[in-house]
């Protein structure tokens, strides 16, 4: 586990100015590159039908945060304190810079979200998006999710859907094993010597995992939006079946 820890790592430290560069490739001149929250309530893939009352004050972590859009969307929404977690020294770099960039207050650290670097009871809210999949051991990952946040938080988990994942576009069949939690190696680009190590977990697994660690969940929404390359079919050089299965699972838990 700790090989494809390291692993993971060695790639988003490879790729990470490339992967920022497509992120923040529709931002025109002149403007800040995209920030969205979690918790905002237009926010891609459709809006959570029970939006929280107001973010204003609360004490926010984003576990995976990549290049901070999660923590500085939210510090946008008037977080009191935000803190962004990341194992990836190339990804903080980017983070910290969308942060000077927006003008807020945020902090960044580096640390694994298997053992995180913050104290219990320390969160009001939590969340993240598209990193689990990259955790071989996702229990503990949500134990410490669980541990860091106050009783009631909200953790709001969104990840890649595995029958996405599973899905061969041009055949419109399943190339991969949906039942098959990995790991499996995904090379990203050429020229990068490192692979991605992702874990598929299913559905049901994930949301038992949630109920394991303490939390209740009281919304699970699945979405076809590339919060990226837009959300129009017509507009897009995707494969028609792509935008006929879920592209992600979004889970809603309340600490308990």
């Amino acid at each position: 586990m700790a090989n494809h820890r390291r692993e993971n790592r060695r790639l988003w430290d490879e790729w990470s100015d490339t992967f920022q560069s497509y992120w923040n490739a529709n931002t025109a001149e002149g403007e800040l590159p995209p920030a969205p929250s979690p918790f905002d309530t237009d926010r891609a893939g459709g809006t959570d039908p029970d939006p929280l009352d107001s973010i204003a004050g609360a004490e926010y972590v984003e576990l995976g945060c990549g290049g901070g859009q999660g923590s500085v969307g939210t510090a946008r929404l008037g977080a009191d304190a935000v803190v962004g977690v990341d194992f990836s020294r190339e990804q903080l770099r980017h983070a910290r810079r969308l942060r000077d960039f927006y003008g807020v207050d945020a902090r960044f650290v580096q640390g694994d979200v298997t053992d995180l670097p913050l104290p219990d009871d320390a969160f009001d809210l939590a969340s993240s998006e598209a990193a689990f999949q990259m955790i071989p051991d996702i229990d503990r990952a949500l134990a410490e999710a669980r541990r860091v946040l106050r009783d009631g938080g909200v953790f709001v988990l969104s990840l890649p859907h595995p029958l996405y994942e599973a899905l061969d576009a041009e055949s419109r069949t399943l190339e991969g094993d949906y039942l098959d939690t990995g790991p499996r190696e995904v090379t990203v680009d050429d020229g990068y010597e490192s692979t991605l190590v992702l874990f598929d977990r299913t559905v049901a697994r994930v949301y038992n995992a949630l109920r394991d660690a303490g939390f209740e969940v009281n919304r699970m929404l699945e979405h076809v939006t590339d919060p990226v390359a837009g959300s129009d079919p017509d507009e897009s050089d995707r494969p028609d079946v792509l935008w006929e299965v879920p592209r992600s699972v979004r889970f809603r838990a309340v600490a308990r």
